[in-house]
């Protein structure tokens, strides 16, 4: 772009230069429009990788967390935390207001764990408080922030009153599995001599697929929260394929999946502590294997 150059004569005779200035021409905004919005094209993605790669890391840490709890409860107790009764048995307390343990603990694996993972007012709260206390631990980043649900108290015995108010802390992950089969099983705790396959072959805990469209409502699988009993909110299937997250699906559920909000994989802590990133390519019949504990199936690194 040039600049027009006026000379004049001043009063002491002296040339002077005086630029005369011009503002963009529209060609010239719409190059640097253009220029502008392909290094924000080029920047974004990268900022979104940059940010997924956070939000991973957060979620690998969460289950490290979790698998951490498992053994520290396993070292106090004997054994590792039970998946709990039913869906509709809140947490239970004996006399003296105290957690009660094992078998007698009607609230699934994820109340269970709380004195492990510094929640410890939490779990000697009550039920009204154990029930609506969200834990940061429980929460993957990519799907969504701590959440919770206010869904009428359909507890037996109920907590407040039937029907009335209640709110609901979420979770984002779910033990293995439905089947019974798992390292987390329905009412009777698990000890690790009970995983003869090994713990290094058998899920413990792991990213559970969800319906995105009902985030925040009373979703079939995503309502009862982190202390559900032995329910479909807090313990999943791996005889069913794992999957990414969906939209609006006709029954608004995960179907009963593990999975993640993840692009291609999901993550997955096992028995022996360790946390592994898995692909939604997995062998249907290996991804079985992992969430029977007494199976006599082996697999190897390669399978994952």
């Amino acid at each position: 772009m040039t600049i027009p150059v006026t000379t004049f004569v001043g009063r002491t005779g002296r040339s002077i230069l005086r630029l005369r200035r011009r503002g963009l021409t529209l060609v010239e905004l719409l190059v640097v429009v253009a220029i502008v919005g392909v290094l924000i094209g080029l920047l974004i993605p990268a900022v979104l990788k940059i940010r997924e790669t956070s939000n991973r890391m957060t979620c690998v840490n969460n289950l490290k967390q979790i698998g951490v709890a498992f053994h520290s409860h396993h070292t106090n107790l004997g054994y590792f935390p039970s998946g709990g009764w039913h869906w509709y048995t809140p947490p239970s307390y004996d006399s003296f207001g105290q957690p009660l343990l094992g078998a007698n603990q009607c609230a699934g694996w994820g109340f269970q764990i709380l004195p492990y993972i510094d929640a410890v007012d939490v779990w000697r709260g009550g039920p009204v408080v154990a029930i609506g206390t969200p834990n940061p631990i429980f929460f993957c980043p990519t799907r969504r922030a701590p959440q919770t649900i206010i869904y009428e108290d359909q507890y037996t015995p109920s907590v407040i009153a039937p029907g009335a108010p209640l709110t609901h802390a979420l979770a984002d992950y779910a033990a293995s599995n439905l089947e019974g089969t798992g390292a987390v099983r329905q009412f009777y705790p698990v000890q690790i001599s009970d995983i003869t396959d090994g713990t290094a072959q058998t899920m413990l805990v792991g990213e559970k697929r969800l319906d995105l469209g009902w985030l925040g409502n009373t979703a079939p699988d995503d309502n009862e929260g982190y202390t559900c009993g032995f329910d479909h909110d807090s313990v999943r299937y791996t005889i069913v394929p794992p999957a990414p997250d969906q939209w609006f699906s006709d029954n608004a559920t995960g179907d009963n999946a593990f999975g993640s909000s993840h692009p291609d994989v999901f993550n997955v802590v096992f028995a022996d502590g360790s946390v592994r990133t898995l692909s939604y390519n997995i062998s249907p019949l290996v991804f079985s294997y992992l969430g029977n504990k007494s199976d006599g199936n082996t697999v190897s690194d390669s399978d994952f």
